[in-house]
């Protein structure tokens, strides 16, 4: 038996706190992995010249975030956002989705801002079983639901964009048009819908041009649209291709009505076009005439409280983009209070939302649906002054 000397108590007292050391650790490792954040993913076109739509949905999110873990979190946990910018560019999206599910490990995934960008990411994201809360408007996004139901959407389709515009040109005995789209998915999405409405509609479409996402000058186009003597030409895109062909078209003298998609609902639009904005027609989110809105609309408390935060927050103009990202955020907290972290059970509780009022209108998802808005999402407005004025 060992002799109790000094030595040998001041080997048991290290060892003593290594064993503490230890278990200190263990349990501190254990406490922090019982704390763990619930990490949700963004994807936003910050920079680029797309950067109006996902540098005011990156702001929401981060809003969204704060407000939460302010209150308490989800279920005692925080909520930690983790967000990238794939610059508008369809394999950045990619590369930053695959990124925010194996390296990240995100329970969810609000945005991208884009068509492309969305289209490409679902067959990373799909396989994955993470929900993704899309921020962009292709109605191929999230349809058939059947096939994708781990997609969801916020932003109101192009489908109910070109039932709204069909239904105003129709109010205004306007059958003879002209259309003019980008040459991206968005665009293409668009000019599919155009073209599919147009007869039920009692729209007879006598041109269709083309333009780049990076194009200026649409001169070419727009000649040979007038040569067809259309009574009103939609154009549809982002960026600041649209506000060119309003340019083009006012250095033409082509007076007639040109109605934008609600691609171009933001006040960077109307900064892009400067003078050439005048007049201009389009379909927008309530968000842009929230205050002329009765005060019964289930939306319009929403959208002034949003509206008031972030312009507070972030010293700049509100726009319905910014938009998406807070509904997404907002239905996307809610069926977590429900289901935690659940990867599966999140996207059980978003296709069962119903009656959610947000900014961009009020929600109803259904295993059929995935973005669950209604024509009543969007109204017709007009610049007038650099500013929106509602029309229908």
């Amino acid at each position: 038996m060992q002799q109790m000397t000094p030595q040998f108590f001041g080997r048991i007292g290290r060892l003593g706190l290594i064993v503490f050391f230890c278990l200190t650790l263990g349990l501190m490792t254990a406490g922090a992995t019982l704390a763990a954040d619930y990490v949700v993913g963004g994807l936003f076109s910050i920079t680029g010249p797309q950067s109006y739509l996902g540098e005011p949905e990156r702001n929401s999110l981060e809003m969204a975030v704060a407000e939460i873990n302010a209150k308490g979190g989800i279920k005692g946990k925080k909520v930690k956002a983790v967000i990238y910018d794939d610059e508008g560019d369809a394999n950045k999206a990619r590369l930053n989705a695959t990124k925010l599910i194996d390296r990240d490990k995100v329970i969810a995934i609000i945005g991208p801002s884009l068509t492309p960008t969305s289209m490409a990411m679902i067959p990373i994201t799909q396989p994955a079983k993470v929900p993704v809360i899309s921020c962009a408007a292709g109605v191929g996004i999230t349809a058939p639901a059947k096939e994708r139901p781990w997609v969801f959407k916020t932003a109101q389709t192009d489908q109910l964009a070109v039932s709204r515009i069909y239904q105003y040109l129709k109010k205004h005995n306007i059958n003879k048009i002209a259309i003019i789209t980008v040459s991206s998915s968005f665009g293409a999405s668009g000019k599919e819908q155009l073209n599919k409405q147009a007869p039920n509609a009692g729209i007879n479409i006598v041109a269709q041009e083309v333009f780049g996402e990076k194009d200026t000058d649409m001169t070419p186009q727009l000649t040979k649209i007038r040569s067809t003597s259309p009574q009103a030409v939609i154009c549809w895109g982002t960026g600041p291709a649209p506000a060119a062909v309003a340019k083009n078209m006012k250095d033409l003298k082509i007076d007639i009505p040109l109605i934008q998609s609600h691609g171009a609902a933001s006040k960077k639009f109307i900064e892009y076009a400067g003078e050439a904005a005048e007049g201009i027609i389009m379909p927008a989110g309530k968000i842009a005439v929230y205050k002329d809105l009765p005060d019964q609309d289930p939306q319009k408390a929403v959208i002034a409280n949003y509206v008031k935060k972030y312009e507070e927050k972030f010293k700049s103009p509100v726009s319905g983009f910014g938009g998406y990202a807070r509904d997404a955020a907002a239905m996307l907290f809610t069926a977590m209070e429900k289901a935690g972290g659940d990867k599966a059970k999140i996207r059980q509780e978003l296709e069962n939302i119903k009656n959610f009022p947000g900014v961009s209108g009020v929600f109803n998802m259904s295993p059929d649906d995935h973005n669950g808005l209604g024509p009543d999402a969007f109204v017709m407005v007009k610049i007038e002054k650099g500013t929106w004025k509602l029309i229908d």
